[in-house]
């Protein structure tokens, strides 16, 4: 890919913003954060996948792989479009500080559905063409995933896994009297999903006017209860009943003795192969239509995957199994042409705007996928030790790398080395040739400082954070996701502390 420039960002997912809804949204919050983002001169926000959130609230336990997640639709500018008013949250108090995710979702389905009611009780409504055409630019996936809300929720919101046969195979006649049954509302999915489309494109617009970018993530897998396993079966690992034999995770590792079970179904990749690799190209598309910069999550399963038994409860079992490799890159990269940049002699070759996510157990095939395509790798202060090979430690950095302090899966870097032995103390004593006074600042300071071409932060550690506000810890079930930040986090001066450290490392944008 083309170089990237000496920049710098931060990481915050729109779910941690504030606002009086219960969750961070779209709406005005976020259009204050990118403006505090332009005061800071930060050239990059980075967030996590925009999903509808499933199992656990994650982000990356989606109910699609396209679709968008209503639960950050902002109420305000759904008043705006004189879709609702204000008298459907008049009363409700969510907590600022967390998301409480029951309460939120029962509330922003409310919302969605006195939307729809309002929509359809217009005759020619003003948004009626824009949602038209939005049907049909998104008609590859949309059906199908209103669709398969639709009856996960006239089925009691019961998982794939346990519908009844008939419609886990999608059979004609019990489709066909489903179809009719819920037919409005997966019209009303179809219109959640122009809602939020609608206003990410408002909010990504007014980023770019700010020169602040957005950086996407793509969770590798996808999630076994979700409309893309179901309307795609032929491209997962699975048996006659849509079962995976094998599921994703990954071994035993910095985060987890007992290594990741994730419990993703598994591609079939001479499946996905045979097509061209239609529907990856799909969603690389979709991904990079959403955001300027994507990060690859797991890059490393591109090359091999770790396949764990279905019925294992630990991720200790499995085993590597090859992936498609560079194959599917190049098919990424003629169906997604490089820009033309007029008068410009730089090769068009690898222009692919990826992120590699490398971290953890990294092979030779992957390192050589990731240099022969020319992508950026990542690499975490956090995870640096005492051997001076050590590829997290800054000075053995290279320029077309992306640094972080840390990422949604660490603690926050006070939480963080408030836990540390004496001896990785020590060590980072010596690194930094004096004590480490202010942990947040000295690490954040030193990812600014590296030849690294961007230097991430996630917001938790510019405002100086403890574990408390950490927002996901790998292996753990339940509790994540749910941190939100406060304005009155922010210190007095950190805006000015961000923009001095910032311009005088050249990361200014």
């Amino acid at each position: 890919m083309p170089t990237l420039p000496r920049s710098s960002g931060l990481l915050l997912h729109p779910s941690s913003l504030p606002g009086p809804f219960g969750i961070g949204d779209l709406g005005p919050a976020a259009f204050r954060w990118v403006e505090t983002l332009a005061a800071m001169k930060q050239h990059w926000w980075q967030i996590l996948p925009l999903g509808p959130t499933g199992m656990g609230n994650s982000p990356y336990m989606s109910f699609s792989a396209f679709a968008g997640n209503i639960n950050l639709l902002s109420p305000e500018l759904l008043e705006r479009d004189g879709l609702v008013t204000a008298k459907l949250w008049e009363g409700k108090l969510f907590p600022h500080d967390h998301v409480d995710f029951d309460a939120v979702i029962a509330f922003k389905s409310a919302l969605l559905r006195a939307a729809w009611d309002t929509y359809r009780g217009v005759a020619k409504h003003p948004l009626a063409a824009d949602f038209a055409a939005y049907r049909e630019r998104e008609k590859a996936w949309l059906p199908d995933y209103a669709l398969f809300m639709a009856i996960r929720e006239a089925l009691g919101n019961r998982g794939l896994i346990d519908w009844p046969v008939e419609l886990l195979k999608r059979e004609p006649v019990a489709m066909g009297h489903m179809e009719r049954s819920v037919a409005n509302e997966v019209r009303k999915h179809e219109f959640g999903q122009f809602l939020f489309d609608r206003q990410w494109t408002g909010l990504k617009a007014y980023a770019a006017s700010k020169n602040v970018k957005v950086i996407g993530d793509v969770p590798i897998f996808v999630a076994l209860d979700s409309a893309d396993v179901w309307a795609n079966p032929k491209q997962f690992l699975l048996d006659a009943n849509l079962k995976p034999s094998v599921v994703a995770g990954v071994p035993p590792d910095y985060f987890s003795e007992d290594g990741q079970l994730w419990g993703n179904p598994i591609y079939d990749w001479a499946a996905m192969k045979a097509d061209g690799y239609s529907w990856w190209v799909a969603r690389i598309r979709r991904a990079l239509a959403q955001t300027d910069l994507v990060r690859l999550d797991h890059f490393r399963g591109f090359a091999q995957a770790w396949h764990v038994p279905a019925s294992d409860t630990t991720a200790k079992n499995g085993q590597w199994v090859d992936g498609p490799g560079l194959d599917l890159f190049q098919a990424f990269e003629k169906a997604i042409p490089c820009p033309v940049v007029p008068n410009s002699k730089l090769s068009t070759r690898n222009c692919l705007p990826l992120i590699a996510e490398d971290l953890g157990l990294i092979t030779p095939d992957v390192v050589a996928i990731r240099d022969t395509l020319g992508l950026p790798g990542m690499r975490v202060l956090q995870f640096a030790t005492g051997d001076a090979a050590n590829q997290y430690q800054p000075h053995n950095y290279e320029p077309n790398t992306v640094c972080y302090t840390g990422t949604h899966d660490n603690d926050t870097t006070p939480g963080w080395y408030a836990k540390l032995g004496e001896q990785d103390k020590h060590f980072w004593h010596e690194y930094f040739c004096r004590p480490v006074n202010d942990a947040a600042w000295d690490f954040v300071v030193e990812a600014w400082k590296t030849v690294a071409a961007v230097a991430i932060a996630p917001l938790q550690d510019i405002l100086g954070l403890g574990s408390d506000a950490r927002m996901n810890t790998p292996g753990v079930a339940t509790g994540n996701w749910s941190w939100r930040f406060r304005p009155e986090q922010f210190r007095n001066g950190t805006i000015e502390k961000v923009v001095e450290w910032t311009t005088r490392y050249g990361r200014a944008a």
